[in-house]
């Protein structure tokens, strides 16, 4: 519990701000970015007396971490706590625990947020100290949904753990596109809510049989020619590896030389900076992307078997992510900490791709197949943000906790999940028929 600032110590008060200070910049910036005078100086203090608070900044964001995650979880458990009986008692507080979720993660805590965004990216040493809280917020969550399964509310054909990972997920990746002047958490959080738990179908369940599963494989990218080709393409894929796991900031030219296996000076040879080198790998990223997706979806023609449509841009969206192209990942895990004129550079082609998805819903809710009450811009959203993150907990090499599941495997479980939801909407309207009788 913490104290109020009227009984702490000057020192007491120092350090908090000390923390402030480091979520904040965690947070925008990136632990690797952020140096502990970095910290100082956002905290208005000089940068030697930090060390009389704190020994590193390791330590800072152990305390960051474990305050980010902590707040949350105190909160869920009060919430998960207090849960009635009932379908109608089950839905409330589902959208309960989306909005505070939300809250804490986009407007109340920097702390929330500087854990989202940095736990990824730390090795697994400066991970371990908190990976039992993690746990238990996982356990509150898992908890809740397992009762919700009893009782007949959730879908028994997926596991508790995967639904949750996919709420998550969901909730998670509105860090890298939530505007708070666009719409108010709340509201994000009441269609989140609504779409987690019924889906974007029409019906209760969606027919996928004729899904293309092919269509990211079609996308062929050119080998490099000569032996110049060869080393400079060698070099944009190791970038994209530094890339994908240190974010743009910590990134350096010889982190690229080291994975790429060659001098630091060689690579002037072929890229001027590593701005030029990023810059490409974040090009080829979304390049890839747009033109696998609109591929996979050229293959359909009118008039539309829109589910299949939309599982088929699905399954060609992770194929990307996990396989096809490895400057995919990389430009989806950097995103969030890149300069603004990175970001400005590469906004016209996020946005054809975000266009792209917009056109597919709108046509499909046009036709009946996607419910009429959906937004489809949030829609879109969610919807890839749900499917973005799973590259912070998704491995198609290694097996899940609750057994092993390969990409193909994965990507329907996901397809499921956004179009009809993870409730049982059969059960559970015949739950509340019995209910209303």
């Amino acid at each position: 519990m913490k104290k109020p600032d009227d009984v702490m110590s000057k020192s007491e008060r120092t350090r908090e701000a000390i923390l402030v200070a480091a979520a904040r910049l965690f947070r925008h910036e990136g632990y690797n970015a952020t140096t502990m005078r970095d910290i100082a100086q956002e905290s208005g203090i000089e940068a030697g007396s930090i060390y009389y608070h704190f020994q590193s900044k390791d330590q800072i964001l152990s305390e960051v971490l474990d305050i980010g995650v902590r707040q949350l979880y105190e909160k869920v458990s009060e919430i998960v706590g207090s849960t009635k009986e009932g379908l109608e008692e089950f839905r409330k507080t589902f959208a309960q625990l989306i909005e505070t979720h939300l809250t804490y993660l986009l407007t109340d805590s920097d702390f929330t947020s500087a854990n989202i965004r940095n736990y990824p990216m730390l090795s697994d040493e400066a991970r371990a100290p908190h990976r039992e809280l993690r746990a238990s917020y996982a356990g509150v969550w898992s908890c809740f949904l397992n009762n919700a399964k009893r009782a007949g509310y959730l879908r028994n054909d997926i596991s508790v753990a995967a639904i949750r990972q996919f709420i998550l997920s969901a909730m998670n990746w509105t860090v890298e596109w939530y505007d708070v002047d666009r719409y108010p958490v709340h509201v994000l959080a009441e269609r989140m809510s609504k779409l987690i738990l019924d889906g974007m179908c029409s019906r209760s369940r969606a027919v996928t049989s004729g899904l293309k599963t092919s269509a990211a494989n079609s996308v062929q990218i050119p080998e490099p020619i000569g032996k110049a080709g060869k080393t400079r393409a060698e070099i944009l894929r190791a970038a994209a590896r530094v890339l994908r796991d240190n974010g743009y900031k910590a990134t350096t030219l010889r982190q690229i030389a080291d994975e790429a296996e060659m001098k630091a000076g060689s690579v002037y040879y072929h890229f001027k900076s590593k701005e030029a080198i990023v810059d490409e790998v974040l090009n080829a990223g979304l390049s890839d992307l747009l033109t696998g997706v609109d591929a996979a979806v050229q293959e359909f023609q009118a008039p539309y078997d829109h589910h299949t449509r939309i599982a088929t841009a699905i399954w060609t969206h992770l194929d990307f992510l996990f396989k096809a192209s490895e400057f995919t990942s990389a430009n989806i895990r950097s995103y969030g900490m890149l300069p603004n004129h990175f970001r400005e550079r590469h906004g016209a082609i996020r946005h054809d791709y975000g266009r792209l998805w917009d056109r597919i819903l709108r046509e499909a809710q046009e036709d009946g197949a996607i419910r009429p009450d959906i937004k489809i811009v949030p829609l879109r959203q969610v919807m890839l943000g749900a499917l973005n993150w799973t590259v912070e907990w998704f491995n198609p090499n290694e097996p899940l906790t609750e057994g092993y599941l390969s990409l193909p495997e994965f990507s329907g479980m996901l397809i499921k999940l956004l179009l009809e939801g993870i409730c049982d909407r059969e059960n559970a309207a015949c739950t509340k028929q019995e209910a209303i009788h």
